[in-house]
């Protein structure tokens, strides 16, 4: 079986060669460094990590697993980290060693934008930003609207269990390219104009160009303050670890809230003292014949997001209702028994035992979504398929462009798949 399949890919790799080589058609990715002329509508920058930011990152993961070496050699030793100097020493691998290194390297992150001058490969990679700017909104966009559906459909209000049950019967039954053109020409496209926007309070305004929204911009210090809570987060979840060792080790709960707001308020503010002010709130203001300033989306945009997120929830609250009801009876009376009122029982009691069964069906949601995003090239936004498209009629490299197609959404599939079954095997019950 492997010989007939090594067989076939080289049979299908020589005849590609030979006909391209019939046609006149060059191979190779050579092209990628042409310059690409032609113009993205919505071009997301590129973030690209230089000097301090960079350092940066590498030492926090550096002590971050130092940190859990450590602890894993102690666990060993029967030596459990819950001392004092242990635990002071594990923090100060993740927080003092990026600490240092900020102080030492001070550099920012370099946003690169396209430009029609651009080459091929910044084209690609605009395209690809905004694809997964649309799967990471849509995901955890759908995944709330999805739990909220569930348990609207769970409740014992009559209206509102039903009103949730036509809701998924509807966007389940209704093909997503329909849903996207619904959204698209029937509810953006008909917006008012710019001088009739809909407007609340400047906080949202919304018309047949878009959506817009009050942008934070960076400032000198932002780099730092961004830097000093991902450290904060890295200590916390340090802080909720050990508590929970502990609970476990001596059954005696540990400290949480008082480092954690510690961690989560003094590090950025210390982060905001040295290096200014970080952010600055930017509101849209009306200039002209549109709108200029603040954080504006594209109608284009905002129908993908809001299609794919109405379609995929459907299908993410029949999971979540499924795996909720998946918990057996008892485990809601015993919690009721403890005199857990029922928001209690479903955070603590229902929830943690449902996402073993809520876990698995998700992830091919999550694909979905992913992979559905191409259909975003009916409704004219430039994501990674599109820019494809065009960037193939200009240079005719059909096989490449499909090949880089096919090889980064089996990528991103493939991270997808691997975090979700990592998440999966975490929560997974182990029998004995």
């Amino acid at each position: 079986m492997l010989g007939s399949f090594l067989w076939l890919a080289v049979s299908m790799y020589r005849n590609t060669l030979e006909n391209l080589k019939t046609r006149g058609i060059g191979s190779g990715f050579g092209f990628l460094h042409s310059e690409a002329g032609f113009r993205i509508g919505e071009a997301t920058g590129i973030p690209l990590p230089q000097g301090g930011f960079l350092y940066f990152l590498i030492s926090l993961a550096v002590g971050l697993f130092l940190s859990r070496i450590l602890a894993r050699h102690l666990k060993a030793r029967n030596e459990a980290p819950l001392d004092t100097g242990w635990f002071g020493l594990c923090l100060l691998l993740s927080i003092g060693l990026p600490a240092a290194t900020l102080y030492i390297f001070r550099d920012s992150v370099e946003i690169a934008h396209y430009t029609e001058s651009s080459s091929y490969i910044m084209a690609l990679a605009t395209g690809l930003a905004n694809t997964l700017k649309v799967a990471v909104i849509g995901c955890v966009a759908s995944t709330f609207l999805g739990l909220f559906i569930a348990l609207g459909r769970l409740s014992p209000n009559w209206l509102l269990s039903r009103l949730c049950r036509w809701y998924v019967e509807l966007n389940r039954n209704l093909p997503v390219l329909m849903q996207l053109f619904f959204w698209y020409f029937v509810v953006f496209q008909e917006l008012p104009g710019v001088k009739q926007s809909i407007d609340l309070g400047g906080w949202i305004i919304l018309n047949k160009r878009g959506l817009f929204l009050p942008g934070l911009v960076p400032q000198q210090g932002a780099w730092l303050f961004v830097a000093a809570l991902i450290t904060a987060l890295c200590g916390c979840w340090l802080v909720l670890r050990r508590a929970k060792r502990m609970r476990d080790e001596t059954g005696e709960p540990g400290k949480r809230l008082v480092p954690c707001l510690l961690l989560m308020l003094g590090l950025p503010s210390l982060a905001w003292l040295a290096g200014g002010t970080p952010f600055l709130l930017d509101f849209p203001v009306l200039k002209g014949f549109n709108y200029s300033g603040g954080m504006g989306l594209t109608p284009e945009f905002t129908a993908l997001v809001v299609g794919l997120t109405v379609y995929v929830s459907a299908f993410n609250a029949e999971i979540i209702r499924s795996g909720i009801e998946a918990v057996s009876r008892g485990q809601r009376e015993a919690a009721r028994a403890l005199a857990m009122n029922e928001r209690q029982v479903m955070r603590i009691v229902i929830l943690p035992q449902a996402m073993r069964v809520i876990v698995p069906p998700m992830t091919s949601e999550y694909l979905a979504i992913a992979k559905n995003s191409s259909l975003a090239v009916a409704i004219g936004y430039p994501e990674f398929v599109s820019v494809g498209g065009t960037i193939l009629n200009q240079s005719g490299q059909a096989v490449e462009i499909v090949g880089i197609w096919m090889g980064v959404y089996l990528c991103i599939s493939l991270c997808i798949s691997f975090a979700m079954n990592m998440y999966n095997a975490r929560i997974a019950l182990v029998e004995r």
